[in-house]
C-alpha cells in the first residue's frame, strides 16, 4: 500500500501538540485528522495522507464499533478505528489497514 503525494491546498492551520485535532502515528510520521481528511506535514505544506490500494488486516478478531474502547476517527464516508498503532476500517467481512 502506498500513499499518493497530493498537496492539501489552502491549509493555513499548523498542526502539532495541542492544536485540537486527533494525532495518529502512521509509520514514520504523524497524521492529523482535520475536516474528514488525514494531513501530514511535508516540506512546508500539508499533504493528504490517504492510502491507495487494498491492504487487508489479517487475523483481526476484534469487532470495532460504538463502545469498543478504541478511538473512532471520521474519515470521509466511513469511520476508522485506532488499534495497536494502526488505523482500521471495515471493508466487507474484514478490516483494512489505512
Amino acid at each position: 500500500m502506498t500513499t499518493a503525494h497530493v498537496q492539501h491546498t489552502g491549509h493555513t492551520h499548523v498542526h502539532g501538540d495541542g492544536c485540537g485535532h486527533v494525532a495518529i502515528p502512521h509509520g514514520d510520521h504523524v497524521d492529523y485528522v482535520h475536516d474528514g481528511h488525514l494531513h501530514v506535514s511535508h516540506d512546508g505544506h500539508y499533504d493528504e495522507c490517504e492510502p491507495s490500494g487494498h491492504s487487508a488486516h489479517d487475523g483481526h478478531d476484534h469487532a470495532h464499533g460504538d463502545g469498543c474502547g478504541h478511538v473512532a476517527v471520521p474519515h470521509g464516508d466511513h469511520v476508522d478505528y485506532l488499534h495497536d498503532g494502526h488505523r482500521h476500517a471495515v471493508h466487507g467481512d474484514h478490516y483494512d489497514e489505512h
